[in-house]
């Protein structure tokens, strides 16, 4: 497939003073460019979800609700049609890792490249870069989850809404669910109805994009439409640090002990994660 040079800034100076600004703790919009540019493309998609290893491909139908028990059920379709035929297959789809793929890692760093700066003001080296591309079917339902990175979704075609919900906040994401995903479990969330109030919703046309701070809940809506949305993710120290904070806190809860949450970054949580770390190699040994 043919492919467009990367434009020399995504972000445009306005929206790199609003992430300078809010970056890493406070969700907001930003403006982007990329939904012109080819990669992004269905046929474009389909390429590069044939490219990846069918480990960094998911996808199951999209009349979900807003809280699952789990993983979703599958749609029964192939990747390649779920993505040809998005508009009317009823289905949502996520290739992951692209940066496994020359193309999309090299629009990946670039992207990240223009926040760089800030980020690393602020939260230290950036570390483990990951892209993600989401395609959904109209009114299609992400549910209600949270995610270990920093995180931009960048609206690309068609439009949906983001509801999240504030990070480090036990009535959104109790303890107990933190620490179970950072074990090996789902990172699906449990759903009330009236959790809905302190949720904020940000709805996205293509060229917008909104920040999502590290482990905040969110579920996500499709518009009317068909949709493509990218993620460009990043991890630093804290949050790898409030990881395995999390991890220890897990441990002693199934030994009877009731453990403080970590805090919230700029909080190191260096205590909790060195001792993690530790107990891990030593039964790793």
């Amino acid at each position: 497939m043919a492919l467009e040079p990367t434009e020399m800034t995504a972000f445009p100076p306005e929206s790199r003073s609003t992430f300078a600004a809010n970056y890493p703790e406070t969700p907001h919009v930003l403006r982007h460019s990329l939904q012109r540019n080819e990669r992004f493309s269905l046929d474009g998609l389909a390429g590069l979800a044939e490219a990846l290893p069918v480990t960094s491909i998911e996808y199951n139908r999209g009349n979900l609700p807003i809280g699952v028990d789990g993983k979703p059920d599958a749609s029964g379709l192939t990747i390649g049609e779920t993505i040809r035929k998005i508009a009317t297959s009823d289905s949502w789809a996520v290739l992951k890792n692209i940066e496994q793929v020359p193309e999309y890692r090299s629009l990946l760093l670039d992207l990240l490249d223009e926040i760089r700066p800030v980020i690393e003001s602020k939260t230290g080296a950036m570390l483990t870069p990951q892209g993600y591309i989401f395609i959904s079917s109209p009114n299609a339902v992400t549910p209600y989850h949270f995610d270990p990175e920093h995180n931009i979704l960048l609206q690309l075609a068609g439009t949906k809404t983001m509801t999240q919900f504030p990070a480090g906040d036990a009535r959104f994401a109790p303890d107990e669910v933190h620490e179970s995903y950072h074990l090996g479990g789902p990172r699906e969330l449990p759903w009330r109805d009236e959790l809905l109030a302190g949720g904020t919703a940000y709805t996205l046309d293509a060229g917008e994009a909104v920040f999502v701070p590290v482990m905040a809940p969110h579920f996500v809506r499709n518009g009317a439409q068909s949709s493509i949305s990218l993620s460009i993710t990043w991890r630093s120290e804290w949050s790898y640090a409030e990881a395995y904070a999390r991890s220890f806190n897990g441990t002693l809860r199934r030994m009877g002990l009731k453990p403080r949450a970590p805090g919230r970054w700029p909080a190191s949580n260096s205590a909790k994660s060195t001792a993690w770390r530790v107990m891990r190699r030593l039964t790793q040994a």
